[in-house]
């Protein structure tokens, strides 16, 4: 006598045998893991080429004087140079003016921009923003130094007015900073603010217009909804923009040659250790310099990191 199964019900699938929408689902799944696979692979390479092997090399070096261990001595040698110091002084000096110049007005102009309601407007004004971050930034100095020259600079009435006759009375080492910091949020703040109008359309909706039914004006929005919900890529826009100042290097370089060496050619750490390696052929102390670069630019990153709580799942 056979015995035969009763049918299934609607929509259930008999024991051993699986959905096709789930198996297309697994392949779909499978296959865009690999091609996921394959684009990190790409970023993967060129990571352990240019940055884990090269700061490998740079630690060994730090440690050795011609292949022979030394310790610290590389590090007690460049901290003793004359030249050290004014080079921290000055490129701290700027970070703090480019980090503070550039959070504040990056902010407050993505959420100015974010508040327009004119789409045109809003369009035209991200795609102003963006302009200057497509030019190189060898190509960004040079265009600054004809706006910081009286002579030919478009702004020339104002430079005077500032007591300002030449160019090498504006590029003095006193005002570097301040000239460094706007020459690089003129470059870089752009894309920053593009960024951050996104971010702050992922804000819902409902939050704003329950916000703004209780009452809350454009600051207090800002305050107490926008700002918190742009923590997380403030704290990235920090990293990234402290990794950047730190590397102090084309703008101080350009000025030198464009002015005969009135910005001196050891004004930052990144060309102090150039000159280590290429005028004294000391590769060794200039490794020391890229460590302690390195080290303190870790530390201030972690301290992002954690305040931002970055990696916290909301």
């Amino acid at each position: 006598m056979t015995v035969t199964a009763p049918p299934a019900p609607a929509g259930v699938v008999p024991s051993g045998r699986r959905r096709p929408e789930r198996r297309r689902a697994s392949r779909m799944s499978a296959g865009q893991s690999r091609f996921g696979y394959v684009f990190v692979s790409g970023y993967t390479l060129l990571l352990v080429a240019f940055g884990l092997l090269p700061t490998l090399y740079a630690l060994f070096l730090s440690f050795t004087r011609n292949g022979v261990f030394v310790g610290f001595d590389n590090f007690v040698k460049v901290f003793n140079d004359y030249r050290f110091l004014p080079a921290v002084g000055h490129v701290a000096l700027y970070v703090v003016f480019w980090l503070v110049s550039l959070i504040i007005l990056v902010v407050v102009l993505a959420i100015v921009v974010h508040g327009i309601r004119v789409r045109w407007l809003g369009d035209t004004a991200r795609f102003l923003f963006y302009i200057p971050g497509a030019i190189a930034g060898a190509s960004s100095v040079l265009l600054w130094l004809f706006v910081l020259d009286p002579s030919v600079s478009p702004v020339s009435a104002l430079l005077r007015a500032m007591g300002y006759e030449s160019l090498v009375n504006v590029v003095a080492v006193g005002n570097l900073p301040v000239v460094f910091t706007v020459i690089a949020f003129w470059a870089g703040a752009g894309g920053w603010i593009v960024i951050m109008y996104g971010a702050l359309n992922n804000i819902s909706a409902d939050i704003m217009e329950a916000a703004r039914i209780d009452g809350a004006g454009a600051l207090q929005v800002a305050w107490h909804i926008q700002l918190p919900m742009l923590t997380k890529w403030i704290s990235y826009m920090g990293i990234m923009s402290l990794a950047a100042g730190t590397q102090l290097f084309v703008e101080p370089k350009v000025l030198a040659q464009a002015t005969k060496n009135v910005v001196p050619e050891d004004y930052s750490l990144n060309q102090l250790a150039y000159l280590y390696a290429f005028r004294q052929g000391d590769f060794s102390g200039s490794a020391a310099i890229s460590v302690m670069l390195l080290v303190v630019a870790l530390g201030l990153s972690t301290i992002f990191i954690f305040r931002g709580k970055l990696f916290e799942r909301d």
